[in-house]
């Protein structure tokens, strides 16, 4: 009869250390400042570049098609550029909803 309150014993000690290695596995980790903000910075360089590129790209395969050189490239840039501006403003826009949860 004696062994079975120490093995319970055990298994409460056991079952303890469980939920603590989960709850310190499981824990919500903050990031740092720094590791925000460059996260942030690659973001949007990454939206600006993205669309600047692939509308220069289908500016230019427009262009060499049609053959209207050099005016779709430009057209096509500066709509890459808008929607790279507007996918920015939509990151920004979701960051600070989520900052204020």
């Amino acid at each position: 009869m004696q062994e079975l309150p120490e093995n319970l014993k055990k298994l409460d000690e056991r079952i303890e250390r469980l939920k603590k290695q989960h709850i310190e596995k499981n824990s919500v980790k903050y990031e740092s400042d720094f590791s925000r903000f460059s996260r942030i910075g690659f973001r949007i360089g990454t939206e600006m570049l993205s669309g600047v590129l692939a509308g220069g790209a289908i500016g230019y395969f427009l262009d060499d098609w049609l053959e209207t050189n050099p005016l779709l490239l430009i057209v096509f840039l500066f709509l890459g550029g808008a929607a790279g501006v507007l996918n920015v403003y939509r990151f920004a826009k979701s960051e600070e909803k989520q900052r204020e949860e």
